[in-house]
């Protein structure tokens, strides 16, 4: 299942979170694969598309980051091809 984790920069830096991930890693738990991440040209948010079978990773490694400067939202979200697929049979149907 995939997540996208958006990530909120507390007064909009991410300069301590950026000191912890230099000093200690992303500390991903087996189990959670990270597909990529996007930052705004602001430095507001950070999103980060997640690939994981057990949200309660997820949960843990958000609550690990605890304390050092952000919040954290996790959305579950599809891929558009995978949405393609399950729309395209009712295509040629009646527009609703």
């Amino acid at each position: 299942m995939l997540f996208m984790v958006i990530e909120r920069f507390a007064g909009c830096g991410p300069v301590p979170l950026y000191r912890r991930l230099r000093d200690t890693g992303r500390s991903l738990p087996a189990g959670l694969t990270d597909v990529g991440s996007w930052i705004e040209p602001n430095f507001d948010r950070c999103f980060q598309l997640i690939d994981c079978d057990d949200a309660r990773l997820l949960q843990e490694w958000v609550l690990s980051w605890r304390g050092s400067g952000g919040s954290f939202e996790m959305v579950p979200v599809v891929l558009s091809d995978q949405i393609r697929a399950v729309a395209a049979p009712h295509l040629d149907g009646p527009a609703p």
